[in-house]
């Protein structure tokens, strides 16, 4: 019987967010401007895209790497724990550049949102 209620209620709630989420999309058409510059709101709408996607694939990058490095350094201190300082200035630094590639990917969103030629049209 649980389950059941489960199940209706999981039903509801994703029929009410498909209703929530696709009604923008449907009254959108009022908002889409007539004088034919679908290429540069599909350019924008891209590049928004593109840039989540930077930052988060970047972010998933660099959270693999520390931890991979910190995972690392915990089992070699664990093994010598005379070798402490070197393993945590090696860990740091490796840490340090796996920690630049979300900073590259976040230059990268940034630019793709900011430096985009269209945008001019929708802000200003």
């Amino acid at each position: 019987m649980l389950q059941k209620s489960v199940k209706v209620l999981l039903s509801l709630l994703t029929a009410i967010a498909v209703v929530l989420l696709s009604s923008p999309v449907v009254f959108a058409a009022e908002a889409i401007p007539s004088e034919g510059i679908y290429i540069k709101v599909i350019f924008s709408v891209g590049a928004m895209l593109a840039a989540g996607l930077a930052i988060g694939l970047g972010a998933i990058g660099a959270g693999a790497g520390i931890g991979h490095a910190a995972s690392g350094a915990c089992e070699a201190v664990g093994r010598n724990p005379g070798v402490q300082g070197k393993v945590m200035m090696t860990m740091l630094v490796g840490m340090a550049m796996a920690e630049s590639i979300a900073i590259y990917a976040l230059v990268v969103s940034l630019v793709l949102l900011y430096a985009n030629p269209y945008m001019s049209y929708f802000w200003g």
